[in-house]
């Protein structure tokens, strides 16, 4: 299938970083279907990944369950996928998880800080060290299963994986390991930050006693295995966030905008797309203009707009209900700061009006309702009547415009049937005239033709 360049960006056919083609096979039929990534060992080791990575990137882009099969070397993705869609998230997982962000160079690492719950991201070619710039779901993954852990803590064929590292673990004694599953590389246990490199080999090569071993049947040994397949299984849990309370995850994206906010990010458009993907991972994107409004705005609401309009935008644009939200969330606003903008309620709706951010239909379908739901009944229909003048300035606008348009349309009937007039009457009579004026040539008493030159 041949090979393809790390960073398929590049075009030169000479650039330095290859990886193998990406290679899928369907399987199974009906609910039982999947695709098995038949050379995802050889792409991992080119891009310098544990397979498992990019396996579950698949799946949380796909929403489809990942399953690991280390001692097959089979990393399946459930349901049928085609190689080429496939090999495209690829390339995100290669621009999110590999590629330098100042040099755009593959040869970087990751170091994960399980204390901290932070990955960072380090480059060998440039020397760039910095936090991993996208947040994914990928990444509680990662920080919960560092590559050097051995496969049985991953959730996938566990009872196998503990076979060999239990073999490991008698050999290494006797060979003088202490018992280290990289044969000379120990750990220090009292860190928390583990290099993240792709793993040589992910299935037990060395395991060559399966004949010999057995497994142990006491009451203890049983409920190590218990408590392992327990352990595993929680490391297939992406993240328990959408678990939480509606109120929960709000407060979630309140505080992770929050931190943008105070390192003064929000007028980066990384941020703006990372609010955005942390919305749709909590599943509340259309309720996020009132998180961002109760943030961002204070009685200096009127310079704010303009400051964040391209912020509310990525969130509002042609979605009535977010807007709805985001008047809610300027309601509040308002309560908070009574005095200073409860009599400038006409101009700051027209200001998020002429930002584009709220749409007219959306707020002449509010003005028709008197509603409790974000600030007292009181205060509601003193918000209303505050911005009756503008709500009137609207509906007149949209009458014109009404009329503008009829008056259009009368003009253009008046036109056709000028046009069906012009027809009817001068154009039949011209030809009769022409034809009365049109001799040039006069017979004399002769008989002769004489041709009149003045005439011509």
């Amino acid at each position: 299938m041949g090979s393809v360049n790390v960073n398929r960006s590049v075009s030169d056919a000479f650039y330095r970083y290859k990886m193998p083609r990406l290679r899928a096979k369907v399987e199974g039929k009906g609910n039982g279907i999947k695709t098995v990534i038949v050379n995802m060992i050889d792409v991992a080791k080119a891009i310098g990944r544990p397979a498992t990575y990019p396996t579950k990137y698949f799946g949380c882009e796909l929403g489809a369950q990942t399953q690991f099969d280390f001692k097959n070397d089979r990393f399946i993705v459930n349901g049928s996928h085609d190689a080429t869609k496939l090999q495209d998230l690829l390339d995100g997982f290669i621009r999110k998880f590999v590629l330098c962000p100042e040099c755009d160079n593959p040869e970087t690492t990751l170091t994960v800080s399980q204390k901290k719950s932070t990955i960072n991201q380090a480059c060998k070619a440039c020397g760039y060290h910095g936090p991993l710039e996208f947040n994914h779901k990928l990444n509680t993954f990662i920080i919960k299963n560092p590559p050097n852990l051995n496969p049985a803590a991953q959730g996938s064929s566990l009872t196998e994986g503990k076979r060999g590292k239990r073999s490991k673990k008698a050999n290494g004694e006797s060979n003088g390991t202490n018992g280290t599953e990289d044969g000379g590389r120990s750990s220090d246990n009292d860190s928390n930050e583990q290099v993240v490199e792709a793993p040589d080999r992910l299935a037990d090569e060395n395991d060559e006693d399966d004949g010999k071993w057995a497994a142990e049947v006491s009451e203890e040994a049983v409920r190590a295995r218990l408590q392992e397949l327990t352990d595993g299984a929680k490391g297939m849990t992406i993240t328990d966030d959408l678990e939480k309370t509606e109120k929960e995850r709000m407060d979630l994206l309140y505080e992770f905008s929050k931190i943008r906010r105070d390192a003064g990010q929000l007028m980066e458009n990384n941020a703006h797309k990372e609010l955005v993907a942390e919305a749709e991972r909590l599943e509340i994107k259309s309720k996020a203009p009132l998180v961002l409004a109760e943030l961002l705005f204070d009685q200096n609401i009127h310079t704010q707009v303009k400051k964040y309009r391209i912020l509310f935008l990525r969130f509002t644009h042609e979605d009535p209900k977010a807007q709805k939200y985001l008047i809610g969330g300027i309601e509040q606003v308002i309560a908070l700061h009574k005095d200073a903008l409860l009599p400038k309620v006409p101009g700051i709706f027209k200001m998020f009006y002429d930002a584009d951010i709220l749409e007219e239909k959306v707020l002449l379908e509010w003005a028709g309702k008197v509603s409790k739901k974000y600030v007292s009944r009181e205060l509601s229909q003193e918000i209303h009547t505050k911005a009756e003048p503008f709500i009137k300035w609207l509906k007149e606008a949209e009458e014109e415009d009404d009329t503008d348009s009829e008056d259009e349309e009368e003009d253009d009937d008046l036109e056709i049937e000028y046009d069906d007039r012009a027809k009817a009457s001068p154009l039949k009579e011209q030809p009769k005239q022409i034809v009365k004026t049109k001799p040039l040539v006069d017979h004399d008493e002769d008989g002769e033709d004489d041709l009149d030159i003045d005439a011509i």
